[in-house]
Parts: C-alpha cells; sequence; structure tokens
C-alpha cells in the first residue's frame, strides 16, 4: 500500500509543474495588434472594439490557460518594436513566421497557414501575375510585409508601392493608382465580400505562410501559450472558429 502511495506521490510531483506552466493565474495580457485587417482583426464601428479571429483565437486560448487579453490597436510598423521594449505581453495580428523574425522573437505554434493572393479591381479580373511582371502594372502591400516581401520578388521594386496599411492599398486599389494589392488570401475573401462588385480575388495559389503568435525572445509565456493553443485544435474550437470566418476548417 505504501509502495502505491509513494508512486503516487512520484506522479503527482511530476506532472505538477506542466498543470501549473499551463496556468496563467489570471493574468492580464497586454496583447499587439494592428486592427486594420480584417477579418483577422479590425475594430467594430459601432462598439469600438477590436474583433476577429485572432481576437477569437486568442480569447479560447485564455479560457483555457486562465489569462485575460487585453488588446491593444497599433500601427503595424511599429508594433514589433513595441513588443521588444515591453510595451506588451506579445502580439497576434496575422503575423508570419519567418526565419528571419524567429532570430529576434519567439513564436508560438502556428494557428493557421495562409496562402497570399492578389486582388483585382473587377474590370481586371483577367489579369495575370505576367501582366505585373511585365511592367507598367503597379502592385500594392502593406510595408515590413511578407506581402510586400513577395511582391517585390515576384515584379520587382519598381513595381511595387508599400502603404502602412491596407486599407491605404484597398483605396490605392479603388481609385486604380495601383492595379492589385498583394495580401493573404483570407483576408482577400473580406474585402471581397466588402466591395462586391468592385474588387475581386483574381490571383490565387501564391506563397503560403504559417501564422503565429508572437514574443519576446525568451518569454517562458509562450509555453502556456501553446498549451492552450493545442488543447484548443484537440477540443474543435479552431476548427469551429475558421468555419465561422470562411466556412471550412
Amino acid at each position: 500500500m505504501l509502495k502505491h502511495l509513494l508512486a503516487a506521490a512520484t506522479l503527482v510531483t511530476l506532472t505538477a509543474p506542466a498543470a501549473f506552466a499551463a496556468d496563467l493565474d489570471g493574468r492580464v495580457l497586454k496583447i499587439g495588434t494592428d486592427a486594420t485587417y480584417p477579418p483577422m482583426e479590425t475594430v467594430d464601428e459601432a462598439t469600438g472594439e477590436i474583433v476577429g479571429f485572432d481576437v477569437d483565437v486568442m480569447n479560447a486560448i485564455c479560457e483555457k490557460v486562465n489569462c485575460v487579453p487585453n488588446f491593444v490597436n497599433t500601427a503595424w510598423d511599429g508594433i514589433f518594436a513595441a513588443l521588444q521594449q515591453g510595451e506588451f505581453d506579445l502580439v497576434i495580428s496575422g503575423v508570419s513566421i519567418t526565419p528571419e523574425r524567429e532570430e529576434t522573437m519567439d513564436f508560438s505554434e502556428p494557428y493557421i497557414v495562409v496562402s497570399q493572393a492578389i486582388l483585382l479591381q473587377v474590370d481586371n479580373a483577367s489579369m495575370t501575375l505576367d501582366d505585373f511582371k511585365a511592367g507598367g502594372q503597379k502592385l500594392a502591400a502593406q510595408t515590413a510585409t511578407t506581402n510586400a516581401q513577395l511582391a517585390e520578388e515576384l515584379v520587382g521594386r519598381e513595381n511595387v508601392s508599400l502603404y502602412d496599411n491596407f486599407s491605404a492599398a484597398i483605396l490605392a486599389l479603388q481609385n486604380a493608382d495601383v492595379q492589385g494589392v498583394i495580401i493573404d488570401g483570407t483576408s482577400a475573401a473580406a474585402y471581397e465580400q466588402e466591395f462586391a462588385g468592385e474588387l475581386t480575388v483574381g490571383i490565387t495559389g501564391l506563397q503560403s505562410d504559417p501564422l503565429g503568435i508572437v514574443f519576446q525572445e525568451g518569454d517562458p509565456t509562450v509555453d502556456a501559450i501553446n498549451t492552450g493553443l493545442t488543447a484548443i485544435q484537440e477540443d474543435g474550437t479552431l476548427d469551429e472558429l475558421k468555419a465561422k470566418y470562411w466556412g471550412t476548417n
């Protein structure tokens, strides 16, 4: 009997640290996000609240690991510097996991993989990537993103116009200042729906990027967040959220 009790005590001792690591004890997490990128994150005009897929993912994770998310709308061009300076505990904002970023920041496991696409005006729906490569046609993207990097690789820097946010890039497309906007396919579909009859996802099947939650290098919080992420993957919550926003999992 004593042998069994000792074995049970040993098991508790071994499992307790893992359980504790996944419990953030009600900690409030300050989360940076650039809420200009529907459906990943945007500001609800009626309530002023930040909403979207990334927000729902983070809320679901916090339900699993006992934390309270506090989202802060932040311009993309300063979001990683703010994280490094400790203004945020983490960033979730449709961030692609890249080797360059992993050199200075830590990432969670990927929570979705997105394929990049090009938005066009409906009147130019027949345009191809070769039309852009030939020159004379401008491709827009948000500065300092993997979208911008891919745009330059595809058509050359001289054919790329960069904007501080995708809202400005979309406006440029509507005004015919550019002929296309390279953007994650998930968000391209949202803009196509918002501007039905005006904009269309004309070119697809480009580079695929895994998206992750970003932390300062060495932050142990990533372990708990990964535990929560695994939990919402295993119980079907993540698939439900994908279906909510895109009608598919």
